[in-house]
């Protein structure tokens, strides 16, 4: 046996490696296992309308969106139409 020194150091070892390894990975923990970019800036994110006019501002911009997006897509149906027009006439027979 190694007698009381190999003890203590053995006790010693159990303790302070756990302390180390939670030492080595709890300090600079910002730097070490950050994403740059992750989280979107306040200017890039969306901020909530409170006063009558940004609300009437957001419900233009909506309405505007929905218009654009509904004329988008029955071009796009008139263009899908026509063109089964043109490759397929016997379809109407």
């Amino acid at each position: 046996m190694g007698g009381p020194n190999l003890e203590v150091f053995k006790f010693g070892m159990y303790i302070m490696f756990p302390i180390a390894i939670m030492y080595y990975y709890g300090t600079n923990l910002d730097k070490r296992f950050s994403v740059p970019g992750f989280w979107p800036k306040p200017e890039e994110s969306y901020r909530i309308p409170f006063d009558r006019e940004e609300i009437k501002l957001e419900l233009e911009r909506m309405k505007r969106k929905r218009l654009e997006s509904r004329e988008k897509r029955l071009n796009k149906e008139i263009a899908a139409g026509s063109d089964k027009d043109t490759q397929n006439p016997r379809d109407h027979v």
